[in-house]
């Protein structure tokens, strides 16, 4: 395609990427914080089977929700492209499709819903009194499916115009609903398990209702395009592609975690304790990075769809630099002043000296891990994400083969596999894109 005459500049900065980065890094610290919520407000009634409840409920939905978080990624970069190239009604239709997906996927879960608890439950192996109170969560919350998954294509419309203050705004007006509404039922009116997951689902409710109107003072109107468009065939197929493609990526990736977790598990528990302590240096490291993660999906988006291929070479290398300063940085702190987190997080002298051994490995994957962050949003951005698809599942099979090779080391096995895993789609998404670049950008430069 030869849009040289034609194509827009896409204003591709230093300020402009801290500007998309930091209000996602802070929108990303409150996402673990609608399953927190409920489990502090149901801690409060001092019964410990409703509070395991509550904590398995979480994870279980931050397992089946997560999984069609393609559904946000997805909407960011086709939105980010139509938005690069001025074409306001095809930010709108983009809208409407994936807002159709998340719908009908979420009404398919309602409907699913029984054969989804009993292989949920049955991998949970909780005890009796935490499985009755867990299912009471599970089959109140899981209404809420819909209104979930809608807000995740919410979320990725606002990033991809490049609006990650609305983001925030929306992620944190669903927390605060979330406190309020849970806070009410549980503590208000004694609904105990049951309130908490019907606040939850209302608080979703309400962000969608929220995300609409801030949309539409956007200027958009998903509901105002036409049927036919909407189900435009070679338009589904495309949505329903990078949607495939991501979800089988984030598959892999929550799979990967759960292998760490659970084969950390099998070593005891003083092994999975201090691997638990550890792992939460790993999430602190990813808020910052997932927010440059977000802001190299905007603007290679609308690169792309500009057809600037100075602006998208400039967001490739922005992105990259402040991700790596960012995972230098970070990984620096956290070998500096790891001890000091391992000994605020827990008090047991066992865990502590145990988790120390190990404060290097995940320390460094911030740094490790910085490249494979910020090739994410690049690769989501312009869309390669049969190519991204790929490489996360090469990476995952040098896990495995680590994992294999390996298991002879224990817990050392674990966390080299794991700055494997991460090493591995970073180096594998740097050697290709280049040559995707060239294919996105085939005029003579």
């Amino acid at each position: 395609m030869d849009g040289s005459l034609s194509a827009r500049r896409i204003d591709v900065t230093h300020r402009r990427m801290l500007a998309l980065a930091l209000p996602m890094t802070l929108s990303h610290v409150t996402t673990p914080l609608l399953g927190l919520v409920d489990a502090t407000v149901i801690g409060r009634l001092g019964e410990a089977h409703l509070l395991g409840a509550v904590a398995l409920g979480a994870v279980i939905f931050d397992f089946v929700f997560w999984s069609f978080g393609s559904l946000r990624m997805a909407t960011a970069g086709l939105t980010a492209q139509a938005t690069g190239a001025g074409d306001r009604h095809q930010v709108d239709c983009t809208l409407a499709r994936a807002l159709l997906v998340a719908v009908a996927v979420g009404l398919l879960l309602i409907l699913l819903q029984w054969p989804i608890a009993t292989v949920a439950f049955s991998l949970a192996g909780a005890s009796e009194a935490v499985t009755g109170a867990l299912s009471t969560y599970f089959f109140v919350r899981i209404w809420a499916a819909p209104f979930t998954l809608a807000n995740y294509v919410i979320l990725g419309s606002t990033l991809g115009r490049g609006r990650t203050d609305l983001g925030l705004l929306l992620q944190v007006a669903i927390n605060v609903f979330n406190i309020l509404l849970t806070t009410l039922l549980v503590i208000g009116f004694g609904y105990g398990v049951a309130g908490a997951a019907i606040g939850t689902a209302v608080a979703e409710a309400l962000g969608v209702g929220l995300g609409i109107v801030v949309l539409r003072r956007l200027g958009s109107n998903p509901f105002a395009v036409a049927w036919s468009e909407v189900l435009d065939k070679a338009a589904m197929i495309q949505t329903m592609a990078v949607n495939r493609d991501i979800m089988i990526r984030n598959v892999a990736l929550i799979l990967a975690f759960s292998i760490f977790s659970a084969m950390g598990a099998r070593n005891g528990d003083v092994t999975l304790a201090a691997n638990a302590v550890l792992y939460n240096m790993f999430l602190i490291g990813g808020y910052f990075l997932d927010g440059f993660a977000t802001a190299a999906e905007t603007l290679c988006g609308q690169s792309v769809g500009a057809r600037d291929e100075r602006g998208f070479r400039r967001a490739i290398s922005l992105s990259l630099g402040w991700s790596i300063g960012f995972g230098l940085a970070v990984s620096g702190l956290f070998l500096v002043g790891g001890g000091l987190f391992i000994d605020f997080v827990t008090t047991s002298p066992e865990v502590r000296a145990y988790a120390r051994e190990y404060l290097v490995f995940a320390a460094l994957t911030p740094l490790v891990g910085a490249a494979a962050f910020a090739y994410d949003g690049i690769y989501t951005g312009a869309t390669w994400t049969k190519a991204m698809r790929d490489l996360m599942v090469a990476a995952f099979a040098a896990y495995a083969l680590v994992l294999l090779a390996a298991g002879s080391l224990g817990n050392t096995a674990l966390w080299i596999a794991l700055l494997v895993f991460l090493g591995t789609r970073g180096l594998g998404q740097a050697v290709l894109s280049a040559r995707l670049t060239r294919r996105t950008f085939p005029q003579a430069t």
